[in-house]
């Protein structure tokens, strides 16, 4: 699972991210952080601590320096 959620994090990086006409205002960005937090901690714990960063990631929010804990 852990080699499938990597795959989709790079997929996504690739090929979508290049399209999007807006920037993260994260940083890392949020690519970068998925990725990082499902090598560290694995599928379950990893891929929650990405999917929250996604969900906290809008037009709304301050941004700036974000590590994976």
């Amino acid at each position: 699972m852990k080699k499938i959620l990597i795959l989709l994090i790079l997929f996504y990086r690739k090929y979508i991210s290049p399209l999007k006409s807006t920037k993260c205002p994260y940083f890392p960005t949020c690519s970068e952080y998925g990725l990082e937090a499902v090598e560290k901690y694995g599928a379950f714990k990893g891929g929650f601590l990405a999917l929250w960063r996604i969900i906290r990631c809008n037009p709304f929010s301050k941004g700036g320096y974000d590590p994976v804990p």
